[in-house]
Order: structure tokens, then C-alpha cells, then sequence
């Protein structure tokens, strides 16, 4: 798991690329209404948890270097005995100063009275506007207030920088904790769709398969899923973000099962495709093959120095050559990559940045080029082959996809 030290490093790096007399104010997520009178499972903003770790909503992190008090402040729900009989156990400002580093901690019901006076004075405030409408708000109130009093000599700020330009750059480079952390999730999450896989044999719905799944990752000490899982039979495996998981299966289906674990925080992200009868047919074993030749091919372009589209140019490549291959396309392979004549059977890239959130934070393109690959980058590799039913030409027999990472 992530230690604390880290946490303070990284803030360290972000008030050194700030500078002095600047401010980064930073609010976790807000709980969100599932209905009427219950929530959804809180989960904090990764911005937020990658600078403090700390897990509550209704909190506010505030950077403020070279303060001589301490730079590192918190403002966060007070103790309430009655709250937390109904709701649970909170830190309160002197649980988040002993357990968390922070050097000030505040109830969050006095941030009015407090956050202003942090602000005045700074040149540039570092704030992720777009996020939270209504801190967003009482941001802008903020301001405004304090230029309303520069006649009486108030410095308001006079500069408000994107936090997430300088922040996400940040998270795209992992350490060495948090690679471990990912290689542990990623690890488990693997060991769970290889046993979905060898007791797929008895199960009647893809929800069967789901709740499989959940509670493996739950039993190798994963809680969450790091996003919806995709069980998906047939022809649903040609729905790219299928969630339905609700269909009676076959045993002539080819699965797919797009499932990653959650830990500490990190997500991992793997897709399989298999029989349920546990046999290939002949055409489906010949495409499976096709796309593992890609997966492994791409993966080793996955180097610094290369450019970041590098596995996905090798996979398309290889692909097309695939299905030319198995007569589903004709012609000449660089002008059938040209054209983009795959793109009705592999038609997303072949992976995106992984870490905090599924799909991790970090630029693509740097001067509209793409992003040079670098040590400590995480990038997922998913190639895959989509036969739809209503696809000209496919033989009723490819129906399904074969996407084995």
C-alpha cells in the first residue's frame, strides 16, 4: 500500500513546481444520491486521495508553500457522535493531523471564515474548475470578495491555474509503491477470471458469471471493482461497453468477461474471451490466435523511446493481416491499413493509460504529436476482433468477439 511518506512527496513536488506565494485548493468528491434517502458507495476524487490519501467526502485540501504555519491544511467534517452512530467513524481535524500529515486541520463549516484569508496575499491559485459546480462557485465568491476590499489593501489572486495540467502530469509517472500496488491487483484480478473461467461450465446467466467475479476479487482482498464489469455472451460481446449482464447463456456462446479489481485505490483492467463449452471451433480458435499474435506483438513496442501509439499501430497491422488471412478481407495489407478497412471489426484503440482511475489521467499528445512512452508510464494493451451479426459478409459462425487481453 501506499505509505504516507509518499503522499507528502508528492506534495512536496507540487508545491516546488507551484512556487511561493501561490495556493492549490483541492475538494474531495461529494456523496452522491442513489435514491431517495440512500447513497452510492462514497469514493474519493483520485486527485484527491493521490495528494492525501485521505478517505472522506466533504473535505478540502489546501497547499499553501512556504507558509510559515505549515502548508499542508485540511478542512474536514467535525467529530459528531450522533452522525457517526448513524453513518460511521470520522477522523475530525485532530484524527486527520495524527493520522494523515496534515499541518492544520479545520471543520469544514468554518472554511468560509478561514479559506479567504489563505487566499489573500497569493498570486495564483491552482484549482480544477469544471469539477464541482458549486465549489466552483464559492471560489469565484471568494475572489470576488477579496477584490472588493483592495481599496482597504487586500492582495486578492490575480492568476487561477488548471491544478490538473501540472497534477495529472504527475499520476501518468508511477513510483515504484504504486507499480506494486498494480502488479497486486492486477495479479488478482487475473486469478479471478481464470477461476470464472474453469467453473464457467454450470453457470445459466451472464449474472451468474458476474457475481462470480465480484466475489472473487472481494475474497482476494479486493473490495471494489474498479468500474462495471462486462459479462457478455453471443453477439452482446460486440457492445463495447455492455453492462446489462442479465442474458441466459448458451453452450455454444463464446463469453467475454471485461473485469478489473480496485486496491488502495488502483485499478486493473483485463478482458477474456472464451468458450463455454471450454472448445474453440475451428474459425473461433483461428481468430483467438490472430488477436493473442497481436496482443503479444504489441507489447513489445511497450518501451521508452517508442511513441505511445506504437503497440496500437503493430496490433492494427497484425489484425488486418488476420483477417485477410481468414478471407473476411481482400486486398493488399498497407493499403487495407490505410483505408482503415479493419475498423468495422476492431474499431477502438489498442489501450490507454492505466493507475487511480481506469482510464488514467495523462496527455496523449504533446505539440499534436503523440506522447513518447517513458519509464514509470502504465499504458494497458486490449486488442480484439469484433464480429457483429449485422456485419456484410461474416459467416453466422464468427458471431462474437475475441478479445484475450
Amino acid at each position: 500500500m501506499i505509505k504516507r511518506a509518499e503522499f507528502g512527496r508528492r506534495r512536496r513536488k507540487l508545491m516546488q513546481f507551484m512556487g511561493n506565494n501561490s495556493i492549490a485548493i483541492l475538494p474531495s468528491n461529494s456523496e452522491q444520491l442513489r435514491s431517495r434517502d440512500t447513497d452510492f458507495q462514497f469514493r474519493q476524487h483520485s486527485d484527491f486521495h493521490y495528494l492525501s490519501g485521505f478517505p472522506e467526502p466533504q473535505s478540502v485540501l489546501v497547499l499553501v508553500p512556504g507558509r510559515e504555519q505549515g502548508e499542508f491544511i485540511l478542512f474536514c467534517r467535525d467529530r459528531d457522535p450522533k452522525m457517526e452512530t448513524w453513518h460511521g467513524r470520522r477522523q475530525g481535524p485532530a484524527g486527520a493531523m495524527k493520522n494523515y500529515k496534515c499541518d492544520d486541520a479545520f471543520p469544514i463549516d468554518d472554511i468560509d471564515d478561514i479559506l479567504p484569508g489563505l487566499m489573500e496575499g497569493r498570486d495564483r491559485i491552482y484549482y480544477e474548475f469544471g469539477n464541482h459546480n458549486e465549489f466552483d462557485n464559492k471560489i469565484m465568491g471568494w475572489i470576488n470578495s477579496l477584490r472588493s476590499q483592495v481599496k482597504n489593501g487586500a492582495h486578492p489572486p490575480g492568476e487561477l491555474i488548471d491544478l490538473s495540467h501540472v497534477l495529472h502530469d504527475m499520476r501518468l509517472f508511477k513510483s515504484s509503491a504504486e507499480i506494486a500496488v498494480m502488479k497486486q491487483v492486477a495479479e488478482l484480478s487475473a486469478k479471478a477470471h481464470n477461476h470464472v473461467m474453469q467453473s464457467c461450465a454450470k453457470a445459466k446467466n451472464e449474472s451468474d458469471l458476474e457475481a462470480e467475479i465480484k466475489y472473487q476479487f472481494a475474497k482476494k482482498g479486493a473490495r471494489f471493482e474498479a468500474y462495471n464489469s462486462i459479462v457478455a455472451s453471443g453477439e452482446n460481446a460486440c457492445i463495447l461497453h455492455y453492462v446489462e449482464n442479465d442474458c441466459g447463456l448458451n453452450n455454444k456462446d463464446l463469453i467475454l468477461i471485461d473485469a478489473g479489481a480496485e486496491l488502495a485505490g488502483y485499478a486493473a483492467d483485463i478482458t477474456r474471451t472464451f468458450p463455454k463449452s471450454g472448445r474453440f471451433s475451428v474459425l473461433q480458435k483461428q481468430a483467438y490466435q490472430w488477436v493473442l499474435k497481436a496482443n503479444k506483438e504489441a507489447i513489445k513496442t511497450v518501451k521508452p523511446g517508442n511513441p505511445w501509439t506504437a503497440p496500437h499501430d503493430t496490433a492494427v497491422r497484425i489484425l488486418t493481416q488476420g483477417l485477410i488471412d481468414m478471407q473476411i478481407l481482400s486486398g493488399e495489407l498497407n493499403q487495407l491499413v490505410d483505408e482503415e478497412a479493419y475498423k468495422p471489426y476492431y474499431m477502438h484503440k489498442t489501450g490507454h493509460w492505466l493507475g487511480l482511475d481506469v482510464h488514467d489521467v495523462g496527455d496523449y499528445l504533446i505539440d499534436k504529436e503523440p506522447r513518447i512512452l517513458e519509464s514509470g508510464m502504465v499504458l494497458t494493451v486490449e486488442p480484439g476482433l469484433y464480429f457483429a451479426p449485422n456485419t456484410k459478409g461474416l459467416d453466422k459462425k464468427m458471431v462474437g468477439s475475441w478479445d484475450p487481453y
